[in-house]
């Protein structure tokens, strides 16, 4: 547990940047991926600013919900399960889609 706390800490107190993993289909491309910012976000939220992390990355809370949902669920089942799953990766992947095409929309129009 002590190491545990010992790298949240370093990793808020970190250059998070040095540590993040670069974005393939852009290097490749040029074009942003549908991940594109979720590092970032989670970065952000561990950091405590919220509303950059949704700034960021959408969907960023609604992944987090489906995450929390599909661990609980492993332990706990539910009557509703499956209707529960689809509903939130449904949810998932429209913020996702239309975030993006807002994004890619808003870099072409800069242009």
């Amino acid at each position: 547990m002590r190491v545990l706390l010992t790298f949240m800490t370093y990793f808020l107190l970190a250059n998070t940047e040095d540590y993040m993993l670069p974005c393939l289909n852009k290097k490749l491309f040029g074009v942003e991926c549908l991940g594109c910012g979720l590092q970032r976000s989670v970065a952000l939220l561990f950091q405590g600013d919220f509303t950059a992390a949704f700034k960021m990355y959408p969907a960023v809370y609604t992944l987090i919900l489906l995450t929390l949902f599909l661990l609980f669920n492993l332990f706990v089942k539910f009557k509703y399960q499956s209707i529960i799953k689809i509903t939130l990766i449904t949810i998932n992947i429209l913020i996702v889609v239309i975030s993006y095409i807002i994004k890619m929309n808003t870099i072409i129009t800069n242009h």
